[in-house]
């Protein structure tokens, strides 16, 4: 399972999703979108997505911190 989270240093949903995240030991990469601003335009243009958290889970945007703990709740997240 690949997953990418867009970030901002000041989201606290971005903190809880990377909590959630980090609780059942899931690696993720972190993209700061402040730091990597090219990244927020192609949330944008791309994916039509304008807030953060944003989670892609195998190169799929699933959505953000609300649909990560949907997808968790349903057993969906897992380590290999």
């Amino acid at each position: 399972m690949n997953i990418k989270i867009y970030t901002t240093p000041t989201c606290p949903y971005c903190e809880r999703a990377k909590e959630l995240l980090n609780s059942i030991n899931l690696e993720y990469k972190e993209v700061d979108v402040e730091s990597n601003p090219e990244e927020r335009v192609k949330l944008i243009e791309d994916y039509q997505w304008m807030t953060v958290p944003a989670v892609f889970i195998d190169d799929k945007l699933v959505g953000g911190y609300d649909d990560l703990v949907k997808i968790h709740s349903e057993g969906k997240l897992f380590t290999k």
